[in-house]
């Protein structure tokens, strides 16, 4: 009958372990790297316009153009976002200096009308004839296609009343 000896274990040298939290780090940093870490600024609207803005915030969908909800960090009742940073809105925002122009863009998604700004980052959609300015950007996936704003156009009439 033959001995069996055990299989040799791999022993780690001082050195080796002296680079395995080194390692750790850089895989919890590649790990947490993503765009929702990415942060937006939360806006800072009047009390009046906040208060639409929480409102807003409850009835926002958990998905939208099939991505879920991811908001954005700071966390806050201002902001929020879908599939990491893909679509990302923010409510009570200032009025653009765009929206004085009469060649303006614009685009009607399901009775809420937005104004259309072209960026290299991806298109950005602002609400026009409201009581307060939501802000909606996009990745370029999202360039020619309407559907997040068709998905926001219920909770955004709803909740955000059109100005006089």
């Amino acid at each position: 009958m033959r001995s069996r000896r055990p299989l040799p274990s791999r022993r780690l040298s001082g050195r080796s372990i002296a680079r395995l939290p080194a390692v750790a780090v850089l895989l919890t940093a590649a790990a947490g790297c993503s765009s929702t870490d990415a942060p937006v600024t939360v806006p800072t609207p009047s009390k009046e316009e906040a208060a639409l803005c929480r409102a807003l915030d409850k009835e926002l969908p958990k998905t939208l153009a099939d991505l879920d909800r991811a908001d954005p960090e700071p966390r806050s009742e201002l902001t929020a976002g879908w599939g990491d940073g893909a679509i990302v809105l923010r409510c009570g925002v200032p009025r653009p200096a765009e929206m004085g122009n009469p060649q303006a863009q614009a685009v009607e998604a399901d009775g809420v009308n937005w104004m259309l700004e072209e960026r290299d980052s991806g298109p950005r959609f602002t609400t026009t004839y409201r009581q307060t300015y939501v802000e909606v950007t996009m990745t370029t996936r999202f360039t020619h296609d309407s559907t997040p704003l068709a998905g926001l156009a219920e909770a955004v009439a709803k909740t955000v009343p059109r100005s006089l």
